[in-house]
């Protein structure tokens, strides 16, 4: 049987995909990400479905309830936060999956970064303002980066950053990207994108970090800094101009 990880989107029920819906409601195991996962997702499991919460599960125990289910032969929805494309902690287990000779598939969702813009009612990508998006998170208490992708490389390259994991060390990061970026530079805290309970914040990095504070935002947010944050015009795109050459 398979295995397929499913984006479960940024948090709201209604933006899993229509595949990701189709495979949640018809495997009769589903691993999730406790409270990241909302319970509406989980009540379009099939009925009798076995719901397991990897929250506090170590990646050994998830990979034997995964091995455990194909042995049993049943398919399984691996319910991933956002998109598995991104900070999923999905490579390592489908290398353990593949040792084990256990198929597995990947279903797109919508990611957190896409929700927070949405928020933000802005296009990451405004012609003439900013072009380039690099999606990165702090290296305080988690797996440490890889040479050459430290936060001041990014904040010293431009381009609009989009960090993950990062808001309970806002005072931290805005002082590593000080060293780089202007006080002005404009920046926004998206907490709980798409959710009832999604929180806002917009200011400059002179400000944010006591935007944050006094938010009281500790988790599931991103962080949004950037030009392409503030701004409420630019350019406008060759793929609609005018002037460009059409067959």
């Amino acid at each position: 049987m398979t295995v397929r990880f499913v984006g479960a989107g940024p948090g709201a029920p209604d933006l899993i995909t229509v595949r990701g819906l189709r495979v949640l409601a018809t495997s009769p195991v589903c691993l999730y990400a406790g409270s990241l996962v909302p319970e509406e997702l989980l009540g379009q499991c099939p009925p009798h479905a076995r719901k397991i919460d990897t929250a506090r599960m170590t990646l050994d125990e998830i990979t034997a309830s995964l091995v455990e289910a194909h042995e049993a032969g049943q398919d399984v929805a691996r319910l991933c936060s956002g998109d598995p494309a991104v900070f999923s902690a999905v490579a390592e287990q489908t290398r353990r999956l593949d040792s084990a000779g256990v198929p597995w598939e990947i279903v797109p969702g919508v990611p957190a970064f896409a929700a927070a813009a949405a928020a933000l009612r802005t296009e990451l990508t405004v012609p003439g303002v900013g072009q380039s998006v690099v999606l990165t998170r702090d290296a305080a208490n988690a797996t440490p980066m890889p040479a050459g992708e430290s936060l001041d490389v990014w904040a010293a390259a431009g381009g609009t950053l989009v960090l993950h994991l990062a808001v309970q060390r806002c005072a931290d990061v805005v002082a590593a990207l000080l060293r780089h970026r202007s006080p002005s530079e404009p920046v926004a805290v998206v907490a709980r994108a798409s959710r009832d309970d999604e929180v806002v914040l917009r200011g400059t990095l002179a400000d944010i970090a006591a935007r944050v504070e006094e938010a009281g935002v500790r988790r599931t947010a991103v962080i949004v800094v950037g030009p392409v944050v503030g701004v409420a015009e630019g350019g406008e795109s060759h793929l609609y101009s005018a002037a460009r050459a059409r067959p």
